[in-house]
């Protein structure tokens, strides 16, 4: 790796430069290609395969963190190293100059024979491990939203064909009401010619016949 590259094109460009030139975290989007990586002819970013097996779904947002360096192959032992890394120079003053700070972390895992180049790799394995986490759940993620889109307008079309139905159902009662009261009207002519009281004792005798409803 070029010696001037800075922490932004390090590690697949997972690290934010800021102004100064120190590396700080962000949120970014974990689908758009980092700027040292090269696209695919069809635009897409080559998606590096950083997991030894399925790694633990994220249940309500919480990351399984040991089960995700586990699913990427990372020795257990290794990752407590960076652990104890990071909790010895958390214990230094804060006021404590850079510079001080490393000779003491490096002083220290020195004595303990501890290896650097251990730690720094293990340390980027578990970032491509979170960084390869966030790609293969944003992939999952930007599926399960198209998918659920298509259905969406899938349901949506059949919803409007529902109502277009109901609607078309509705205007055809209509016509049948006002076309099956026009039709009484004209049979009730007859009737009417007869006289009501006639029409009444026909009915009343009838056996095919019901006597209106009546009402209160």
């Amino acid at each position: 790796m070029s010696e001037k590259k800075g922490w932004g094109t390090t590690v697949l460009g997972w690290f934010i430069v800021n102004e100064s030139g120190g590396a700080e975290s962000a949120t970014h989007d974990p689908l758009a290609p980092p700027a040292d990586e090269p696209e695919q002819a069809d635009g897409s970013q080559p998606a590096p395969v950083f997991f030894q097996k399925e790694p633990p779904a994220a249940s309500g947002g919480k990351v399984d963190f040991d089960g995700v360096f586990d699913a990427a192959g990372i020795d257990a032992e290794e990752r407590e190293r960076v652990s104890k890394a990071m909790e010895l120079l958390r214990s230094l003053p804060a006021g404590t100059d850079a510079t001080v700070k490393k000779q003491i972390v490096e002083a220290s895992l020195k004595a303990f024979n501890v290896p650097i180049e251990k730690i720094i790799e293990t340390g980027v394995e578990q970032i491509q491990a979170l960084e390869g986490y966030i790609r293969t759940g944003a992939a999952d993620t930007k599926t399960l939203t198209e998918e659920s889109e298509v259905r969406i307008r899938q349901y949506e079309d059949e919803v409007r064909q529902i109502r277009m139905v109901m609607q078309e159902r509705v205007t055809e009662q209509q016509s049948v009401i006002k076309s099956c009261n026009q039709k009484k009207l004209e049979v009730q002519q007859i009737l009417e010619f007869f006289g009501q009281d006639r029409v009444a004792q026909v009915v009343k005798e009838s056996p095919k016949l019901h006597e209106p409803a009546k009402t209160v």
